[in-house]
């Protein structure tokens, strides 16, 4: 495919003209090759690029500045997966945990019960993560949230979840640190940490179904 007129680009893309300028406006998109003062031609490099902005945001449900700042990312590591990881790791949490990470007082950062026990799970892992990691101030304020409502959750009930959670982070890995074909490492890097993290939601409900119907259907069987 040559150049591709907005309209075009609109069309291959699903995108409306609407949401691509206004992509365009917000640095998301780079500009494309202006033929006339209103008119521009683009590539196949910006529908590509259309289509994982398009991803990130509707399905990784990131907003419009996180996206811009993984993009931003990719750009400028290419190869380097390190610097988007972190920015795609930062961005998902922040987006699924409704922002309250960021938006916490300094006493409620505070050194509560349910941190202490997120840092003994991370030690009793041997995981080598930053101090001051946000999924550890995450972890421990859902272990504090559970301690007020009186659920027999701790950080010792959570390893098995936590032993889980590791062999999938070595999938995980596998898919950034392997054979990359069209994509440039950090760009898959971002792909796999932020639109897998949906998925496994998807499917850790899609086998609790199944499990609960299970049980209900013997105990029906029992009682009936």
């Amino acid at each position: 495919m040559g150049a591709i007129r907005l309209a075009e680009l609109s069309r291959h893309s699903a995108v409306s003209i609407a949401t691509i300028k206004y992509w365009l406006r917000s640095g998301l998109l780079p500009a494309g090759e202006r033929i006339t003062a209103t008119e521009a031609d683009y590539s196949e490099h910006h529908l590509h690029r259309l289509r994982l902005i398009r991803a990130l945001i509707s399905v990784g449900q990131l907003s419009v500045s996180a996206t811009k700042e993984i993009l931003d990312a990719v750009t400028a590591d290419q190869d380097d997966p390190g610097p988007t990881l972190t920015r795609a790791l930062n961005a998902a949490s922040a987006t699924q945990g409704g922002e309250y990470a960021a938006r916490t007082t300094a006493s409620t950062r505070s050194e509560t019960r349910g941190l202490a026990d997120a840092r003994s799970l991370i030690a009793e892992m041997g995981w080598c993560v930053p101090h001051n990691a946000p999924a550890t101030s995450d972890l421990g304020q859902i272990l504090d949230a559970l301690t007020a409502l009186g659920v027999d959750i701790d950080w010792q009930t959570m390893l098995p979840y936590a032993q889980i959670m590791d062999a999938i982070s070595r999938l995980d890995s596998q898919q950034i640190h392997g054979e990359v074909a069209t994509t440039v490492r950090a760009e898959r890097t971002a792909v796999v940490t932020v639109l897998l993290e949906p998925a496994l939601r998807a499917l850790r409900r899609l086998a609790l179904e199944d499990k609960v119907a299970r049980r209900n259907a013997e105990e029906s069987r029992t009682t009936g």
